[in-house]
């Protein structure tokens, strides 16, 4: 066997075992990514797409629609929930429960009398408003969460274009006319002020202060329901009847306007 070393010359020789040792090198094998990893991605971002956000919107509304007509969740207030909970515990129920009941297109007129009804004129006020201002503000998420992106690129025509506008520059004061007009319909402005780059809190501070005529004479009526000749009930009646009136005869009139044209 050599040395490592030639003693006598002085000069170095390695081995054969140590040049071969040297010699040797390692075969690393690096493994393959997965090409489940771009699967998912690919998955992920057609389930995030504008279109799918908006297509998931529209199932959980007509889901919710559906629910409505089958359970009648009025009569669910109206009937049950006075009798679970007492106090201020169903005043707060009702009002989270009429949020989620107008999400769900149920008619306000049929949830402010029936808070009238239960609760009285001043706390079925604040039951309706707070309902009323907790569905608008869980329907401008919904929408603006799962439905402005795929329908801003839609908003091409000459009067949605101006509608737009009108609440993405004047969101406050254009909201806060929609709520005290009667015909315009409460599911409608709260979808489309969700598309509009109008604010959440000017939406809000908006429809609670525009909800208040229209909510007090349906809360009042249904309190002196049992009483329809008290003059508290005809002069909520009268605040529901002329407002209605007033819409129709403007709206008949701006029909006949924009056919002349």
């Amino acid at each position: 066997m050599l040395d490592a070393t030639n003693r006598s010359g002085g000069t170095a020789t390695a081995s054969p075992r140590a040049s071969a040792a040297q010699l040797t090198t390692a075969v690393v094998v690096v493994p393959a990514a997965p090409p489940a990893a771009g699967l998912t991605a690919r998955c992920a971002r057609v389930l995030l797409s504008p279109w799918s956000r908006l297509s998931l919107l529209a199932v959980l509304l007509a889901s919710a629609a559906s629910v409505m007509l089958l359970l009648e969740p009025q009569k669910l207030l109206t009937d049950s929930l006075p009798s679970q909970l007492g106090g201020a515990t169903t005043v707060v129920a009702y009002a989270v429960a009429y949020g989620v009941c107008t999400v769900a297109f149920v008619p306000r007129p049929i949830l402010n009398l029936a808070a009238g009804a239960l609760f009285g004129s001043q706390l079925g006020l604040g039951a309706a408003l707070g309902g009323t201002v907790l569905g608008a503000g869980l329907a401008f998420c919904l929408g603006r969460a799962l439905g402005q992106d795929a329908l801003r690129p839609l908003l091409r025509g000459r009067w949605l274009k101006a509608a737009d506008n009108q609440l993405s520059r004047h969101g406050f004061r254009s909201m806060l006319a929609a709520r005290l007009f009667p015909g315009v319909p409460f599911a409608a402005s709260n979808y489309c002020a969700a598309v509009s780059r109008m604010g959440l809190l000017p939406f809000l501070l908006a429809t609670g202060l525009g909800s208040i005529p229209n909510t007090a004479a349906y809360t009042v009526a249904g309190a002196r329901a049992s009483t329809p000749t008290s003059p508290a009930f005809l002069i909520a009646l009268a605040c529901i009847t002329v407002p209605g009136l007033v819409g129709a005869v403007v709206a008949w009139r701006k029909r006949h306007r924009l056919r002349a044209r």
